[in-house]
Formats: C-alpha cells, sequence, structure tokens
C-alpha cells in the first residue's frame, strides 16, 4: 500500500463524470481511487488510465457529488489526494 500524499494538479477534458488530470507527479496506477478536490467539494475518482508524460484519466465513482463546476471560472488547478 502507497503511503498517503496530497498534491495539486491542472485539469482538461472536464464533465460530470470525470477529467484528464495534467502534471501528475505521483506514482499513481491505473484502477487507483484518489479524492479530488476544490474548495470544500471533494469526491472520489478512479484512474482509468495513466501516461508517462503525467497525465491521467480519471471517473467518478458511482453516486459521488460533482467537483467540477461546468459553470464560468472553472478554476484550472485542483487538489489530488492518495490515501495510501
Amino acid at each position: 500500500m502507497a503511503p498517503p500524499f496530497a498534491e495539486m494538479v491542472r485539469v482538461r477534458n472536464v464533465s460530470d463524470h470525470g477529467a484528464i488530470l495534467i502534471g501528475v507527479r505521483s506514482k499513481v496506477k491505473t484502477g487507483e481511487v484518489l479524492d479530488v478536490q476544490h474548495g470544500a467539494a471533494r469526491a472520489q475518482f478512479r484512474i482509468v488510465w495513466m501516461s508517462l508524460s503525467g497525465e491521467a484519466g480519471i471517473q467518478a465513482l458511482a453516486m459521488e457529488p460533482p467537483v467540477f463546476s461546468m459553470g464560468i471560472g472553472l478554476p484550472k488547478v485542483f487538489e489530488m489526494v492518495g490515501t495510501g
């Protein structure tokens, strides 16, 4: 089991059910579950794919609240937390 970690990542291709994280430096693996947080909003996502360049495709777990607001002014940086 990996130790807990927190890191700031950028996000693109946002939808209600997932996104692509950019700048992932932690050693995370496909299938791993992460918490993604913006402000007080926090939800769990599963890593669907990883690239060698530090991008990760994530998908929200069932019944998780939306974290990525689709409104104007979507922040470009989110906190990703691995619980270990």
